[in-house]
């Protein structure tokens, strides 16, 4: 027999899994920085020694027809526009901070109908254990994604 049961946060040796909540925003791919220099002033989006962590996927096509009320017009034809993408990140779930961060979503989005999505998600933090001579770690690998210092 299979047991269902809730997830609830516990840890293994080398990670944490915390209760937090993951939000997901669609939006053309040009206004991603601009939402997220935004979202960040309300919460930096910490992860251990980091911040500013969020995922933006590539780039889709987003499909809607305008209805009466829109701000473009009622129109009889479906369009598609590309170039949407998703950006998603997670914080701690405080219901005053995501209050803040729907707002200014809202605020600073170029759409009449932001879709943003607030999920419960288990997320691993690091228990920041010395791995230093870890060969699958970035940086001890040649990753086009490690910069040179200066």
């Amino acid at each position: 027999m299979t047991e269902t049961t809730a997830l609830s946060a516990f840890e293994t040796r080398s990670v944490w899994m915390q209760r937090f909540w993951t939000v997901t925003i669609q939006a053309p791919a040009e206004d991603i920085d601009r939402i997220m220099e935004h979202v960040t002033a309300v919460t930096p989006l910490t992860q251990g020694p980091y911040d500013n962590n969020a995922y933006v996927t590539a780039t889709g096509t987003e499909r809607y027809r305008p209805l009466d009320g829109a701000a473009a017009g009622a129109e009889s034809a479906v369009r598609q526009r590309p170039g949407v993408v998703e950006v998603s990140f997670e914080m701690t779930p405080d219901r005053d901070i995501l209050e803040q961060v729907v707002e200014t979503v809202f605020q600073v989005h170029s759409y009449q109908e932001p879709v943003i999505r607030v999920q419960e998600s288990l997320v691993s933090r690091s228990k920041g254990l010395d791995d230093r001579d870890n060969p699958h770690r970035w940086w001890n690998t040649t990753g086009d994604w490690k910069q040179a210092d200066g």
